[in-house]
């Protein structure tokens, strides 16, 4: 058991499931690795919300409010972490969820499905397809899902499959903590923060924002701004942390 007094209880409690879903089949190992290099990064920001990076949820509820075929993409430890908070979006926006996997096994898409729809969520199914430019099994997708999208929220994604979305023509939202990686840099809009904290920060959004003022999130998006923002944060907890 953690003590609700520990000071970094939160995080113990996320990497608990982390560990639990990979003995369960949910998440790949190699997942737990890259958790563990997303909690560095997390260290870095500070384990907080930047004012940045609520902007970047902001923009990212409006261009899910102004897109004609929405989709968040789900994989192993998205699911583990926030499958509760993907059926708020998903309630939210009304956007499809489609499951989508590096390491994919058709055992770990039923049990990160059953996951998924047990708090909710109304998972797209249908044969998926060898449709993305890519050589490996993300490929694979729906061809009414994210094949067809015009917004797709890609959380803990790797870069390539990132790359060939957003190639695609496809506007992309990410969320990944480390503001350097290939993901970070080739999505349309990146948030930099933690998956539990930025989701309920998108649904959240979603309830209060209008017309001119999801117009204006989405005229202004400068991707560059976020992550740079990102970086100053890191560079500024770093030398706060030398003193």
């Amino acid at each position: 058991m953690i003590p609700r007094d520990h000071p970094r209880y939160r995080s113990l409690v996320i990497r608990e499931r982390i560990a639990d879903a990979a003995l369960k089949g949910i998440v790949a190992m190699e997942g737990v690795g890259a958790h563990g290099r997303g909690e560095a990064f997390d260290y870095l920001i500070g384990e907080k919300t930047t004012e940045s990076a609520l902007l970047a949820e902001k923009t990212a509820a409006a261009l899910f409010l102004s897109a004609k075929k929405p989709v968040i993409s789900v994989n192993g430890n998205t699911a583990a972490l926030a499958a509760q908070e993907i059926a708020d979006l998903q309630e939210a926006t009304g956007a499809a969820v489609e499951v989508n996997l590096f390491h994919r096994t058709e055992k770990r898409v039923e049990k990160i499905t059953a996951l998924l729809e047990e708090e909710g969520v109304e998972v797209l199914k249908g044969k998926f397809e060898r449709l993305l430019p890519l050589s490996h099994d993300r490929a694979l997708c729906l061809r009414d899902g994210i094949y067809t999208c015009d917004v797709i929220l890609v959380p803990l994604e790797d870069g390539d499959r990132c790359s060939a979305l957003s190639a695609m023509g496809k506007t992309v939202i990410a969320i990944d903590l480390n503001p350097l990686s290939r993901t970070a840099k080739s999505a349309s809009l990146t948030i930099v923060d933690e998956l539990t904290r930025a989701l309920p920060n998108i649904t959240g959004s979603c309830s209060h924002l209008k017309g001119e003022e999801i117009e204006k999130l989405i005229r202004d998006i400068d991707n560059k701004y976020f992550l740079r923002s990102a970086v100053k944060e890191i560079m500024g907890n770093l030398a706060d942390a030398m003193d």
